[in-house]
C-alpha cells in the first residue's frame, strides 16, 4: 500500500475517534475566511472546549460511513468543508453561528446531534437555545419563584 493511502486511513481513524465522543457535529462551509479570522475563531472555540477541523470532503464521508452514519446527502460535501464539534449538544452550533454572524462569510451545511442528522435551519435554531447552565438557572429560578 502507498504511504498516501496509509496516511488517509490514519486521518479517517483520527476523525472517527474524535467524533465518537462528540454529541454535536456541525459541518460548515468556511469559504472566504482570512488566516487572521480563522485563527481568532479557533482561539474562541478552544476557550469554550469546542474543536474545529478542516479536512478533505472524501475523508469526512469515509469517517461518517465508518461511524455508521449513512443517511447524509453527499451533495452537502461540495466545496470547502470544516467540522465544528464538541461534547455539548448546543455549544458548537452556538459558537459557529456567532462567528458566522460576526464575520458574515461562512455557512452551515448540516449537522449531526446525538446521532440525528439535522439540516441547516435546524442547526441554526439549535444555536438559539440557551446553554445548559443557563437553562438550569432558568429552571431553578422558576422553581424558587412564588407559587
Amino acid at each position: 500500500m502507498s504511504a498516501n493511502k496509509e496516511n488517509k486511513k490514519q486521518i479517517v481513524a483520527e476523525l472517527v475517534e474524535s467524533f465518537k465522543d462528540a454529541k454535536s457535529l456541525v459541518f460548515v462551509d468556511y469559504r472566504g475566511l482570512t488566516v487572521s479570522e480563522d485563527t481568532a475563531m479557533r482561539k474562541t472555540f478552544r476557550a469554550e472546549n469546542v474543536k474545529y477541523r478542516v479536512c478533505k470532503n472524501n475523508l469526512f464521508k469515509l469517517a461518517l460511513k465508518e461511524m455508521g452514519v449513512k443517511d447524509f446527502d453527499e451533495k452537502q460535501f461540495e466545496g470547502t468543508t470544516a467540522v465544528v464539534y464538541g461534547e455539548d449538544e448546543v455549544n458548537p452550533a452556538k459558537l459557529f453561528c456567532k462567528s458566522k454572524k460576526d464575520l458574515n462569510k461562512m455557512e452551515v451545511k448540516f449537522g449531526i446531534v446525538n446521532g440525528e442528522i439535522m439540516n441547516k435551519d435546524q442547526i441554526e435554531a439549535l444555536a438559539k437555545v440557551p446553554t445548559k447552565p443557563v437553562l438550569i438557572a432558568m429552571l431553578l429560578g422558576t422553581l424558587q419563584g412564588p407559587i
